[in-house]
Order: C-alpha cells, then sequence, then structure tokens
C-alpha cells in the first residue's frame, strides 16, 4: 500500500470521531474542577475547624474554614497529578499488552460510572469527612484511567497522519472552554450550588457516552481502515524479506531477534529519536500550569473596583478567554504547522515562553509581598493572556503532531504513548512550581 491509494476520510468522519473523543478525555476533569465550590460546600459541617485551639495564632484564628475545607484544593491536585504522571508512564509499556480497545472503552466506561455515581451522590446526604475521602478517590480514579486513555489516544492517532492528533488537542481546548462558559453562566443564572452541581455531572455522562459510541464507530471507517491495516502489512513484508535473508546467509537466530524487536518497539530507544519534541511539550506545561491558575488567579482588577466587571474579571479574562485562545492556537494546527518538526525555531519558541513567568508576576496581583506592579492596568493582563494561552495550545499541539512522526510508522503509537507521558510530566512539575512562583511575588 502507498499513500497515494489511500482512500479520503468522507465527512471528516474521523477528524470528528478524534475531536469528540478528544472532547470526552478532559470535558469530565474540567467540570469536575469547576464545580469545587460544591465540593467544599459539603464539607462545611465538619467539627475539624482550624480555630479549635487557645494557641493559634491570630491570622490562623480568624480562618472559619475546617481542615477538610481548607486542604480540599491542595490534596485535590495532589490526587490528581501524581496518579496522572503514574499511569501515563504505565501506559507506555501496558499498550503493547493490552488491546487497544480494552484500554479506550475501558477507560471511558469506569469515568461514565465514577460521573454518574458523583451525580447521584448530589442529592444524597452524607458525612462530611465520608464524602471527601470518597471524593479524593474519585479523583485518583479519573486521572488514573483518564490518564491510560489520554495516552492511548495520542498513541492511536500517530498511526494516521500528522494533522489527526489536532482534533484531540482542539477536543480537550474546547473542554477547558465548555467549562468556563458554564461557570459564568451559573454565575449570571444565581442558580444554587447543588443544582449547577447536578448540570455539571450530567453534562460530562453525556459526553462521555458519545465519546464510547463515536469509538465504536471508528473501526468502520474506511479511512481508518487503511491505516491499521498498513501498518500490519508493511510489518508482514518487513517479516518475509528476513526470511528470505536468513535462509541465504543462515543467521536465523539472530534475524529472529531483530523481527521481534521491530514488533515491540523499544521506549528508549524512540525517546532517543523524539527527546526534542518531548522535553519541548513537558516544557510547555511547565510554564503554563506553573502560572495558571496559580498565579493568573490571583490577578485583581485596576479600573472597576466593585462592579459587574470586578466580578466577571476572573472567570471572563482568565479563564474564559485563556481556554477560548488555547482552543484557537490547538485548532490552528488542522491548518497551518509552521515551524516544521526539524526546525530549531520550533524548541526556540517553546523556550521563550519562560517570559510570561516575570510578566505575569508584575502584573497586579494581590496579595503581594516583594515585587513591584509594573502592569497595573487589565489591558497589559489581558493581553498576556492571550499570547500565553494562544502560543500555549499551538505549540503544544504542534509537539503531539511531530513527535509520533520522527519514528518509523509501527512504532508511532509508541512514541504517541511517550508523548503523552511528557505531557503529563509537565502538568506535575507546573504544579509543583506553582508554590514556588506564587511564593516569589
Amino acid at each position: 500500500m502507498t499513500a497515494i491509494t489511500a482512500p479520503s476520510d468522507r465527512y471528516n468522519a474521523v477528524w470528528i470521531i478524534f475531536f469528540v473523543l478528544g472532547l470526552g478525555t478532559l470535558l469530565p476533569w474540567n467540570f469536575f474542577m469547576t464545580a469545587t465550590m460544591y465540593f467544599t460546600s459539603r464539607l462545611k459541617d465538619q467539627d475539624l475547624s482550624l480555630n479549635h485551639t487557645a494557641n493559634m495564632t491570630d491570622a490562623a484564628s480568624s480562618d472559619t474554614r475546617n481542615i477538610l475545607e481548607s486542604k480540599f484544593n491542595n490534596v485535590m491536585t495532589l490526587c490528581a497529578m501524581v496518579p496522572l504522571l503514574i499511569f501515563t508512564c504505565l501506559n507506555s509499556f501496558i499498550h503493547q499488552r493490552i488491546s487497544q480497545k480494552l484500554r479506550i472503552c475501558g477507560c471511558l466506561a469506569v469515568i461514565l460510572g465514577v460521573f454518574l455515581l458523583t451525580a447521584i451522590l448530589v442529592k444524597v446526604k452524607v458525612d462530611p469527612l465520608a464524602f471527601f475521602t470518597i471524593t479524593m478517590i474519585k479523583i485518583v480514579i479519573i486521572n488514573s484511567f483518564g490518564a491510560v486513555l489520554q495516552g492511548s489516544l495520542f498513541g492511536l492517532a500517530g498511526r494516521l497522519p500528522a494533522s489527526y492528533t489536532t482534533p484531540i488537542m482542539s477536543g480537550q481546548g474546547l473542554a477547558g472552554t465548555f467549562a468556563a462558559f458554564s461557570m459564568i453562566c451559573a454565575l449570571a443564572s444565581g442558580s444554587e450550588l447543588n443544582d449547577s452541581a447536578v448540570g455539571y455531572f450530567i453534562t460530562a455522562c453525556v459526553v462521555i457516552f458519545l465519546a464510547i459510541l463515536a469509538y465504536i464507530a471508528l473501526p468502520k471507517m474506511e479511512f481508518f481502515q487503511y491505516y491499521m491495516e498498513s501498518i500490519g502489512s508493511s510489518l508482514t513484508g518487513e517479516e518475509e524479506n528476513r526470511m528470505d535473508l536468513l535462509k541465504k546467509d543462515g543467521s536465523g537466530e539472530k534475524g529472529t531477534a531483530a523481527a521481534g524487536g521491530r514488533q515491540s518497539p523499544s521506549v528508549l530507544g524512540i525517546f532517543k529519536q523524539i527527546w526534542v519534541m518531548a522535553l519541548s511539550v513537558c516544557f510547555i506545561f511547565t510554564i503554563t500550569i506553573g502560572t495558571f491558575p496559580a498565579v493568573t488567579v490571583e490577578v485583581k482588577s485596576s479600573v472597576a473596583a466593585g462592579s459587574a466587571w470586578d466580578t466577571y474579571f476572573i472567570p471572563v479574562s482568565c479563564f474564559l478567554l485563556f481556554n477560548l485562545m488555547d482552543w484557537a492556537g490547538r485548532s490552528l494546527t488542522a491548518v497551518c504547522m509552521w515551524p516544521g518538526k526539524d526546525s530549531l525555531w520550533l524548541p526556540v519558541l517553546v523556550g521563550l515562553r519562560v517570559v510570561f513567568v516575570p510578566l505575569f508576576m508584575l502584573c497586579n496581583v494581590q496579595p503581594r509581598s516583594y515585587l513591584p506592579v509594573l502592569f497595573g492596568h487589565d489591558a497589559w493582563y489581558i493581553l498576556f493572556i492571550v499570547l500565553f494561552s494562544f502560543s500555549n495550545g499551538y505549540l503544544a499541539s504542534l509537539c503531539m503532531c511531530f513527535g509520533p512522526k520522527k519514528v518509523a510508522q509501527h512504532e508511532a503509537e509508541t512514541a504517541g504513548a511517550v508523548m503523552a507521558f511528557f505531557l503529563s510530566l509537565g502538568l506535575a512539575m507546573g504544579a509543583a512550581l506553582s508554590f514556588g512562583f506564587r511564593a516569589m511575588i
């Protein structure tokens, strides 16, 4: 088979399916994070308050939150990032031993079950400590199976043309945009937290179910079948050529080992070929998560204190604008893929993103103790957010598209899984650095 005989993707059906799968990968977790206020509201009845002892400082005694409320975000981040990193790493190895269908459908089914349980628990009275424990277990489960799902999808897309990683990235970008828009709508409607939470979780369930249906339909697509079969046929051709050579030179044992090596690609060997792309995507998300939202969410409006704009400043300027421009950047790679996979400009542009760290630190972040405010006006903050989020989406999408294309076709799935691991590593490193970035201000 050659690329000339490849069938067309009729009605862009395969592209749309990968978009839905990308949306289903991150939309549940984005809705989960958006409902943080709901989760903390369920913890208010706990007697473990921070000011329960007489010898506490004045600063601590002024905090009326209990331990579960005050530690919720920190523990949630820990329970999210550690399993995400561990299981993304494991997926680089288990994808060769567990079938693709089981990994993708199984992970989607487990996540669907978790969100159905979460929606039911909204209407069930649970002791705060038990609710906290159950919530953290659900976060571990979601991110563990989500890591395997994400790595499997990028690996699967790696076996198709480079442009088919774009819909996954674009779908993930839309997930954040949709969650941010929902948060703004909830603020505008003034609806109860419980009602908003039910809507969040049911919507997530619907999207996950659609993603399962989309994946079931994928093998029926002629375009998808062609690329899956072409890999198998190319491997078969290579094996036949080796066997002919073995008959001639008698090196049966050595040749068989080589053939086995081709069937089970070395993760380390693949990393040596894609290390520039892998480290680039890791650096991109380290800078992004290190700054957003730990630093960006603390910026205060300097032009509309006390007004309606003050209320919507962060939801609109930080969350909605970030996700919209991130989505735009990811989607642009569908029509433009500059710089190329071998260009030095790509790692250079990735490295230049480090400038956003001091730029956001010098915005009107409050409270602050050390650094001056050099960019106090809201317009500066909005400009930085636009450039920051667009470059994140565009450069990350380029790296994820190019990584699997720097290896042989039969190694592309493993390369996609390795890229997904370094993406998750960047998320974890960014989460760890975010505490230091905020403390420096």
